[in-house]
């Protein structure tokens, strides 16, 4: 008989097609983390290159040499400590195991599932429900998530929103968005020293940055990403039924961030008008619940 999933629902037929959608899915993850790799070293060579640049047109070859040994020592800080800037970005503190067990032992069991190492676990204070992942990939990686998330997300629903930042880790999508993040965000503030000038420049450095998160980071991330929480899940229900609940608490729930964050949230909790239009990378909860609800072939509920 069909067990029924924590969300009410039965997964019957759901469990007896997993098998073959988990190994659709690892040799898709092989595929969507070496795209991610690429353009993440990409990116920060692209880095050395404009920096390089910069020193030749100022002072030749000499200072070329200068600016690109300076470059490489950035690259290569950069890769290690991004992380860390985009947690202090959300003032996230790690969440000790004997705060939160049940919750680390259930990032735990879907980062086992998924074939990776279990991320910290780290709570940031915001009243809307938001989870992010950062890190350099499945041997390093991190998992936040607000406290509004903790305290209005059901079980079923904070277990799979959870799963979907795992898939982040495994597709390997996380070394890409801190880098992208932490690079459009010191663009954005950069603008501010010009003082009375902040608004001309952000008009011209604004459209740069979002230009160049929408060249390294596609929508089908979130697409592909979903497809393994649910299998990770055994259910697609738990987040679309949490992605749901997202665009709920953003129109009751404010939000301060840095636009250029938008990648790292599991939907866009932005209004979508000035600079925050530039930055939306995420296709609508409208498309991805119907994807999700697509994934369970029994369609049966409760």
């Amino acid at each position: 008989m069909p067990r029924r999933t924590t969300t009410g629902r039965r997964a019957g037929c759901w469990t007896t097609t997993a098998g073959a959608a988990n190994r659709k899915n690892r040799r898709g993850a092989a595929l969507i983390a070496a795209r991610n790799i690429l353009k993440a070293w990409l990116l920060l060579f692209g880095i050395c290159g404009v920096l390089a640049f910069i020193g030749w047109a100022i002072g030749g070859l000499r200072l070329l040499s200068i600016f690109v040994f300076c470059a490489l020592l950035l690259v290569v800080g950069a890769y290690w400590t991004f992380d860390r800037a985009v947690l202090g970005m959300v003032h996230a503190r790690e969440l000790p195991i004997a705060e939160a067990p049940l919750l680390h032992s259930t990032v735990e069991r879907l980062a086992a599932r998924a074939g990776v190492l279990k991320p910290k676990l780290y709570l940031f204070p915001a009243g809307m429900p938001l989870t992010l992942a950062t890190g350099r990939g499945p041997t390093y990686s991190a998992v936040g998530v607000s406290s509004g998330c903790v305290a209005a997300c059901p079980p079923a629903e904070l277990e799979a929103v959870l799963a979907h930042e795992i898939a982040h880790v495994k597709h390997r999508d996380v070394a890409l968005q801190t880098s992208v993040v932490v690079l459009a965000a010191s663009l954005i503030e950069l603008t501010r020293v010009g003082g009375w000038l902040q608004r001309p420049l952000l008009f011209v450095v604004g459209p740069v940055a979002a230009a160049c998160t929408h060249l390294l980071l596609s929508p089908k991330r979130e697409f592909e990403a979903d497809r393994l929480a649910a299998a990770l899940c055994e259910s697609p229900h738990g987040l679309a039924d949490a992605l749901i609940r997202f665009e709920q608490a953003a129109e009751l729930v404010a939000f301060e961030a840095s636009p250029a964050t938008e990648p790292l949230w599991p939907f866009n909790p932005f209004m979508e008008e000035g600079l925050a239009a530039l930055f939306v990378t995420h296709p609508t909860i409208a498309a991805r619940v119907q994807r999700l609800r697509a994934l369970d072939t029994t369609k049966e509920a409760a």
